[in-house]
Order: C-alpha cells, then sequence, then structure tokens
C-alpha cells in the first residue's frame, strides 16, 4: 500500500509500498520518528483515509472498494476507535456517549454487556456525568468503552495514554490487553512510548513511510534501543 500527498516537486510519499498484516486477537504498536508514517498508516488502515495505489482488507473485506455510505457503516460495525482528545460529545452525558454507535446504528442496546463493560471500566457511578464533570482518566475510559460497545473486529488508538498521567495510562493499557486476550479483538496502537508499546505483542517500526522492522514480546529496553538505530 502506498500513500501520496501533493505531485511533483510538492509530492509527499507518507507511504511508499508497505505491507503489512495484522492478526485477530493481537496487540500490535505502530512506532517510529515523528513523519515515518504512524498516523498515516493508521488512517488508511481504519478507513479514515484512502490509499493511492494498493489495498485494504479487514478480514476478506476490501475497504478499498467500498463506497463512502459502505465505509460509514464498517467504521460504525467494525472498527472502534480511541483518540488521545478522547472526542467526546460535551453535552451528552456518559451513558449516551459510549452507547452513540449503538444509537447511530438504530441498533437494541444489549444492557447485561453494557453493564459489564462500564462496570469493568469503573465507570457505573460516573454514567450520568458530562465530559466536564469527568477527569481525564475517566474522559478517556468512557472513549475506551465507546470503542468497544459494539464489538468491533479491531480497535484503533492513536496514542490513547499522551494525555494521562502513568498510573492511568498504564490502567488503560492494561485493559485493551484483557480485551485482546479475552475478547479476541485486534488492537493497533500508535503510540511513542517505548512503556506503552510494552504492552503489546509486537511492535511495527515505521520509518520515512516504509517498515523498517519488527519486535516481538517487546520490553520497553528493546524498544528504545530499536528507535534509536533508526533515529527515532
Amino acid at each position: 500500500m502506498s500513500k501520496v500527498y501533493g505531485r511533483g516537486a510538492n509530492e509527499v510519499r507518507a507511504l511508499d509500498d508497505v505491507t503489512v498484516d495484522f492478526d485477530r486477537g493481537t496487540f500490535t504498536a505502530v512506532m517510529g520518528a515523528s513523519g515515518s508514517g504512524k498516523s498515516t498508516l493508521m488512517h488508511t488502515l481504519a478507513g479514515l483515509d484512502s490509499v493511492s495505489a494498493g489495498r485494504v482488507f479487514i478480514g476478506d473485506l476490501d475497504l478499498t472498494t467500498l463506497t463512502d455510505n459502505e465505509l460509514t457503516r464498517v467504521r460504525r460495525d467494525r472498527i472502534g476507535f480511541v483518540f488521545q482528545s478522547f472526542n467526546l460529545l460535551p453535552t451528552l452525558t456518559a451513558r449516551q456517549n459510549i452507547l452513540l454507535p449503538v444509537d447511530l446504528a438504530g441498533a437494541d442496546i444489549d444492557e447485561p454487556r453494557f453493564d459489564a463493560l462500564v462496570g469493568s471500566l469503573g465507570l457505573t457511578d460516573r454514567l450520568g456525568h458530562r465530559p466536564s464533570e469527568l477527569s481525564g482518566g475517566q474522559q478517556q475510559r468512557v472513549a475506551i468503552a465507546r470503542a468497544l460497545i459494539t464489538l468491533p473486529d479491531v480497535v484503533f488508538a492513536d496514542e490513547p495514554t499522551g494525555a494521562l498521567d502513568s498510573r492511568t495510562g498504564a490502567a488503560l493499557l492494561a485493559y485493551l490487553r484483557l480485551c485482546v486476550r479475552e475478547g479476541g479483538q485486534s488492537v493497533v496502537m500508535v503510540t511513542h512510548d517505548p512503556m506503552a508499546a510494552s504492552y503489546a505483542d509486537r511492535v511495527v517500526l515505521l520509518a520515512d513511510g516504509r517498515l523498517a522492522g519488527e519486535l516481538h514480546q517487546p520490553t520497553a529496553d528493546s524498544v528504545l534501543a530499536a528507535l534509536r538505530t533508526l533515529g527515532a
């Protein structure tokens, strides 16, 4: 897969002939220096941005063949998103924010699943609060619950711990790992933090829009050493 912005002298190859796969039920961190293509990779994998060449699959479904409406349905039903900025709607309560994908799909609420999800994230007594009434960690847990409520095939997380203190960030990463282990979901996380990456099963390294290596069963030290070799 390739992604090119601009033309001629202004052309930038954000992704340059990248071939990579992410197995079901695995937790992968994507790392590299600023401008290496991390966010572009995540956005194209998630169908948020088009590719210039190549194809993107979720299971057997080729995202590059879908119409805008079809892509919207796939993102709603099969993909979860967790962003550093939370992206919660300020006028909605925590419960309403979590259930927003279900409401948009016109689906019935699975109350036992909802109760189990918010209970596991420690949000049961905060469901009536709006984002402004929640701490940063609580807002991020609401965002996690919203991403998981539809049982998506894959969850994309963009610097999910960037706005959190170390203790809250560690709890969030442990929960994402639990979702992989027990829920069989795939998590793809863009991060610059070697400690966050150590929670993953695998680290994919990017440099200048190309794959630059992989680490399996990473530790914070092994990730830091690999980044140093890339100049990241």
